[in-house]
């Protein structure tokens, strides 16, 4: 995940802060070496670190920070808030055109995710109510109006195209034209990918864009570039007047660099991420979100608002009843399960938990998403009465399970005692909380963390199916 290495690096520094209670300018200088070596390591622009630094270092190392009573807070805080202006400080919005259709040109180089990204933001915008007509203006990449085409078909979104021998510039002009006839409020222009110092594909762009008179020019940049991310929206910007910037990619195992400078230093926002090859996968880029993301605290907004896209508000409530009630089953087990990775991979999801980074790093602790589609195996091979009563689940029946998901009786019996021990924690929790409040107290805590084990990374203890 992108950010990982920094991250970890952050919250080492920190660390050692909170550790010293109060402290000196010289233990302040010293945190922000780490941080700016921590920065650079990320692949954030020179310039962009050198300012960063500098900034934090003015409000940081003041009378009322150092004197504080916890210092180490204040400067966690003040990294915070410089980050998230660093990406832009807040969400900057699509812009609305005063008179339908608002129309989206999507440049980029060769490779960046392009014709992709046109398909989830269309589906995102369907997701706001809105009816986008994606135009296939890609006519020199093999299939790459097929490919528009499947993305269209995918999402139910209609895909206006003239083939790959008319000019690029008389299909955009003829799909807006389109749109405006069929009342589409959004037009999504794919452009063939083109690089920098390519003049003649580069006059061709220009072309669309006089033609069309675009609302938005969003450069598409493949996060896993690094830096070059943030020249190449720099030449872009200068020849297309970008109003915003997507980055894809987001997810990979890159260092972060070009979300932490391409605002900074091309002065366009960035509108969109991508976290995956998904067409649900992309996100509105909220920089406080991203920032908090990086510093290890979690993003429990964004977190929310995919549970609420996602998950069925009935069955959820459904849910908590049985757990409270105890009369959770392997069949409800198997629904959560199917819930909960509609929101995306678990790795993700975990980012996005306060302190859920500290726990993925300690020993032991790792999200194995083979080992969750083996657990959904497991239970997709039961019958309905072995799922609604796994009592009943004997020797034959486990041989049986075993044969046909694919595993072994013991992985079978490992999942039957991990079932039975998270239920005993549910009944445990459900006895802490009633309608007005924690009660059974410490008691019930304590047979918790019984159950929950002892150790590094909770090893002997219990442990979920998955």
């Amino acid at each position: 995940m992108a950010f990982e290495g920094l991250t970890t690096r952050l919250q080492n520094v920190f660390s050692k802060l909170k550790s010293r209670g109060k402290v000196s300018e010289e233990e302040v200088n010293e945190a922000m070496r780490e941080v700016r070596l921590a920065l650079l390591e990320a692949d954030v622009n020179f310039k962009v670190v050198k300012d960063f630094i500098a900034k934090v270092k003015e409000k940081a190392v003041g009378q009322e920070v150092l004197k504080s009573f916890t210092p180490a807070m204040v400067i966690i805080d003040i990294v915070n808030k410089e980050l998230t202006e660093l990406m832009g400080g807040t969400n900057v919005k699509l812009a609305k055109a005063n008179k339908p259709p608002t129309v989206i040109l999507m440049a980029g180089l060769q490779g960046a995710g392009k014709t992709t990204l046109t398909g989830k933001l269309a589906k995102l915008l369907q997701s706001q109510n809105h009816n986008p007509l994606l135009v296939a203006g890609d006519i020199y990449r093999p299939a790459a109006i097929k490919q528009l085409q499947v993305l269209g078909e995918q999402i139910g979104a209609p895909v206006f195209t003239l083939g790959d021998q008319v000019s690029p510039v008389q299909i955009a002009k003829q799909g807006v034209e389109l749109a405006k006839d069929q009342g589409h409020d959004y037009v999504l222009i794919d452009t063939a990918g083109r690089l920098q110092i390519d003049e003649a594909l580069m006059e061709e762009i220009k072309q669309i864009h006089a033609a069309v008179d675009p609302d938005e020019v969003l450069l598409v940049v493949d996060a896993m570039t690094g830096q070059e991310a943030v020249n190449v929206a720099q030449s872009f910007h200068e020849q297309l007047a970008l109003t915003g910037v997507v980055l894809t990619k987001l997810d990979g195992d890159t260092r972060g660099g070009a979300a932490l400078s391409v605002k900074a230093v091309t002065g366009c926002p960035i509108k969109f991420a991508s976290t995956g090859e998904k067409i649900d996968q992309i996100e509105v880029f909220h920089p406080e979100r991203m920032a908090s993301r990086i510093l290890g605290m979690g993003d429990m907004l964004s977190l929310i608002e995919k549970a609420q896209a996602n998950i069925d508000a009935d069955k959820a409530a459904e849910m908590e009843r049985k757990m409270r009630t105890a009369e959770f089953t392997l069949e409800d087990f198997l629904e959560q399960m199917e819930q909960v990775r509609k929101l995306g991979p678990l790795d993700q999801l975990l980012d996005m938990m306060p302190g859920m980074g500290k726990v993925k790093n300690m020993q032991n602790f790792k999200v194995d998403e083979k080992q969750i589609s083996r657990t959904e195996a497991i239970v997709k091979s039961m019958t309905t009465a072995e799922k609604r009563k796994p009592e009943i689940i004997n020797f034959s029946r486990r041989k049986r399970i075993a044969a046909g998901s694919g595993t072994t009786v013991a992985d079978v019996n490992r999942l039957l005692r991990q079932f039975e021990d998270m239920k005993k924690m549910m009944k445990q929790f459900s006895g802490m909380m009633g309608p007005k409040g924690p009660k059974g107290g410490m008691k019930a805590l304590k047979n918790m963390k019984n159950m929950l084990g002892k150790g590094k990374g909770g090893g002997g203890g219990m442990k979920f199916p998955f």
